[in-house]
């Protein structure tokens, strides 16, 4: 009778001091490209913690599309990284926009306290919006209000800054316009390219998702962040394949910073005389500028305006108010991109000329 009256005094005493595990929040996580993966990556660890105060409840990408040389139709990266983490096909969701019926049926089913974009690629309309009561989250990758819009990284290098960041901002049914919760700087070179800066800017802005997150999570976020400044706003529109031809007309500086900000999608291209010495005859030529940097110091000569030299491993093109690009990786279509030297060998003996 003893030990049966203890047993029921300890067990009475493990009821009243244990409680109720904490139920953690849904957020919901929207993105497309290789870099949304970087930002996922730091949601799934940080959620896996003992202490968190949410779990990744679904995710929302592109639907699968025609990508690479074979044209097979695969899911978005972001949907292959989800995969591979092991998290459950039937929790991506696909819709080819975020206003279908049916999938913003399936979205309140999860009762999602937050959303969370990064490069997601889809409008997002009120009926979005209005789910999640914490609201939805961006991270964007410039210093707002500079550069809203679709190719924040690409016009910021078009433009040759010297400074951009990331932003983490609540989304609003305007473009990128919604109050800034946090933001990061940073300072770039003048050699980076796109895809490297766009994969930097995302990690960097992961990293202040993850120290934001409490504050979101409780609301205080909100009663923080600071409205933009909308008589500063800069647009990025969207790029277009017409725009990466190379016009040599222009300033060096200018054509260099277009080559970085274009390296990965549509990239650069440039149309070239191939000049025959022995015969004169001339054959045009088609190639994707790769790699660039400004001549430090070029005298152009009055005869040689539409001359191609080969100058220190570098191709150099004679621009615009008498400056000089050096190029240094080509690429003929259909091959693999080579240096400027392997490229200037194999003219054996020809000229080039620009067009």
């Amino acid at each position: 009778m003893y030990s049966s009256l203890m047993l029921r005094r300890f067990c009475c005493f493990q009821t009243s001091s244990s409680s109720p595990p904490l139920k953690k929040k849904p957020v919901v996580f929207l993105g497309s490209p290789q870099v949304s993966a970087t930002v996922l990556d730091a949601l799934l660890s940080a959620s896996a913690a003992a202490d968190s105060l949410f779990e990744v409840a679904a995710i929302v990408t592109q639907p699968p599309s025609r990508r690479n040389r074979g044209k097979k139709v695969m899911p978005s990266p972001l949907a292959l990284y989800a995969l591979d983490r092991g998290f459950s096909s039937e929790l991506i969701f696909t819709p080819e926009r975020a206003g279908e019926d049916i999938f913003l049926s399936n979205l309140k089913a999860l009762e999602p306290e937050l959303c969370i974009t990064a490069a997601y690629g889809n409008i997002l309309p009120s009926k979005f919006l209005n789910i999640p009561p914490l609201g939805t989250v961006n991270i964007h990758p410039s210093l707002l209000p500079l550069y809203r819009g679709a190719a924040p990284v690409q016009r910021a290098l078009q433009d040759g800054v010297k400074e951009t960041g990331v932003s983490l901002a609540f989304t609003v049914r305007a473009l990128d316009a919604g109050p800034i919760i946090s933001c990061g700087r940073l300072e770039i070179d003048n050699q980076i390219k796109a895809p490297d800066l766009l994969e930097l800017l995302f990690s960097e802005g992961s990293k202040l998702l993850i120290h934001e997150l409490p504050s979101i999570l409780d609301g205080s976020a909100r009663l923080k962040a600071q409205p933009q400044d909308d008589s500063k706003a800069t647009l990025a529109p969207k790029i277009t394949p017409e725009e990466s031809w190379l016009s040599f007309d222009e300033e060096a500086p200018v054509l260099h910073n277009k080559v970085r900000a274009f390296a990965g999608w549509p990239g650069t291209r440039a149309k070239v005389g191939v000049v025959d010495k022995k015969n004169g005859h001339e054959n045009i030529l088609e190639l994707k500028i790769i790699t660039t940097r400004v001549c430090s110091h070029y005298n152009i000569q009055s005869n040689e305006v539409d001359e191609i030299t080969f100058v220190k491993g570098a191709l150099v093109f004679p621009c615009g108010e008498c400056t000089g690009l050096e190029v240094l990786e080509v690429q003929l279509p259909g091959k693999k991109a080579i240096s400027a030297a392997a490229f200037w060998n194999g003219l054996r003996g020809q000229t080039l000329k620009k067009l």
